[in-house]
C-alpha cells in the first residue's frame, strides 16, 4: 500500500508520543521533533508505504533520543493484561471463533492511542461483531491442503490472541508445520521474537525473526533466511495495518490478512468503513 495523505500527519503523531514517551525533558522533545522535521522530507515520497518510512524514521528517533525501546513499559503492561485475558478465555472450539479472537487482539495498538486498561471490554465487544470481509472459509481450505504456515504477529499484547488461534489450528491440523515471526528487535509496541519465547510459542511452533526491526514485513529489508520461509510457505497469515501495508501489492493467493482497519487510509484502500474486522485474501476485495 503506498502513501496517502493522512500517513505523514500519523508518522509525526507516533514520533511526538516516542519523544514524550523516551524523556521528560521539553528541551530534549523540541530538539527531537525538529529532527522528525528535517528527516521528513528525506523519508516520505509518494511511492513510500507507510510502514517502512515511517518505522526507519522511528529508528532514527530512537538513536538520537539514545532510547532503544520507549514503549517498553507500554509493552509490559499490554502483555500483562493480555495474558490474564486470553487465559481467561482458553482456546475456542469453532474456527471462526479463534480467528476473531486474534483480530479482536488487534486492538491493541498505541499508534492509535489506545488505553490497554480497556482491553478485556474490547475484546469481548469485537467478537461479537461480524467481518465485514471474511474470507474465513477460503482460509480453512487452504490449511487443509497446506502442508507449511507462515504466521506474521503484529503487536506485543496482541500474540496471545494470536496463540490462541495458533493452538486452534495445531490442534485441527496436527502435522501442518508451523512458523512463527516476530521483529529482530523493539519497534513501537511490535512484537519481537524475545516477545514470543516468552508467549510459549516455542511449544508449538518455529519461532522466527523477520531478519528487520521496521513494522510488518517489508520483504526488500527482511533476512535471506526469512525469504526462503516465506517462499516456501502454502497459507502466510499476516495480522494487523502495517502487514497489510508492506505485503498488499504483492496480490499474493497465499496470504491472508486478520485486521481491523482503524485507520482512514487501510478502510479505503479496501473500500470499507473504519473500524471493520477483515479477514481478507491477497490483499484485495473483489467487485
Amino acid at each position: 500500500m503506498r502513501i496517502h495523505y493522512e500517513c505523514i500527519a500519523c508518522a509525526v503523531n507516533q514520533a511526538q508520543k516516542i519523544a514524550e514517551m523516551s524523556t521528560e525533558d521539553f528541551e530534549k522533545r523540541r530538539r527531537a521533533m525538529l529532527f522528525v522535521a528535517r528527516k521528513l522530507g528525506e523519508l516520505f515520497s509518494e511511492d513510500s508505504i507507510p510502514a517502512v518510512s515511517g518505522g526507519i524514521l522511528f529508528l532514527e528517533l530512537y538513536r538520537f533520543l539514545g532510547d532503544d525501546d520507549p514503549f517498553n513499559g507500554y509493552k509490559e503492561t499490554s502483555t500483562r493484561l493480555a495474558r490474564k485475558v486470553a487465559r481467561d478465555i482458553g482456546v475456542p472450539k469453532d474456527f471462526k471463533a479463534a480467528l476473531k479472537l486474534a483480530i479482536a487482539g488487534n486492538v491493541i495498538d498505541f499508534a492509535v492511542g489506545y488505553d490497554p486498561s480497556k482491553m478485556e471490554e474490547d475484546i469481548f465487544g469485537v467478537t461479537g461483531e461480524e467481518l465485514r470481509v471474511d474470507h474465513s472459509d477460503e482460509l480453512l481450505r487452504a490449511l487443509e491442503n497446506a502442508g507449511v504456515l507462515l504466521y506474521l504477529t503484529d503487536n506485543c499484547g496482541e500474540v496471545y490472541f494470536d496463540r490462541l488461534l495458533l493452538e486452534f489450528i495445531r490442534r485441527r491440523f496436527p502435522g501442518l508445520r508451523i512458523y512463527v515471526a516476530a521483529k529482530d528487535g523493539p519497534i513501537i509496541n511490535d512484537a519481537t521474537v524475545a516477545d514470543l519465547l516468552e508467549a510459549g510459542f516455542n511449544e508449538f511452533a518455529e519461532v522466527i525473526s523477520t531478519g528487520s526491526r521496521l513494522p510488518g514485513t517489508p520483504l526488500e529489508h527482511s533476512s535471506g533466511e526469512f525469504r526462503r520461509i516465506f517462499n516456501a510457505a502454502d497459507v502466510i497469515i499476516a495480522k494487523g495495518q502495517a502487514n497489510f501495508e508492506t505485503l498488499s501489492d504483492l496480490g499474493d493467493s497465499r496470504v491472508f490478512f486478520l485486521l481491523k482497519a482503524k485507520c482512514p487510509p487501510i478502510a479505503r484502500e479496501l473500500g470499507v468503513e473504519r473500524g471493520s474486522l477483515l479477514c481478507v485474501r491477497g490483499g484485495k476485495i473483489d467487485d
